[in-house]
């Protein structure tokens, strides 16, 4: 991604607005002025499907190299991994995503 391009986003790309990069998950979002703080851009990242669309509506937003090297450093703790199992140990089950209504499936 060449410097030119993010440039012409930052200037011309509306506020919110994703762009994609050649890592899968990986995007570049634009972010609006605010409280006297020009337009910027930062890295999301959000996890993809098999179409390349972002699974989630908002992903981890990234604005600087000190964040993300203090994520990085959060996300090498081993407790982490055990507080995952943890909570879906408790947390109930999620369930199987719903089909839209009139929708016919055809049981294999």
């Amino acid at each position: 991604m060449s410097s030119e391009k993010l440039q012409e986003f930052l200037r011309s790309g509306k506020d919110w607005a994703r762009m994609r990069t050649s890592v899968p998950g990986v995007f570049v979002l634009k972010l609006p002025a605010y409280k006297g703080s020009p337009s910027r851009l930062a890295i999301e990242l959000n996890p993809v499907g098999e179409d390349g669309s972002p699974k989630k509506r908002r992903g981890l937003v990234l604005r600087s190299q000190a964040e993300l090297d203090e994520y990085r450093e959060l996300f090498q703790y081993d407790k982490l991994a055990k507080l995952m199992d943890m909570l879906e140990a408790v947390n109930p089950k999620a369930e199987e995503t719903k089909r839209r209504r009139g929708e016919e499936v055809i049981e294999l």
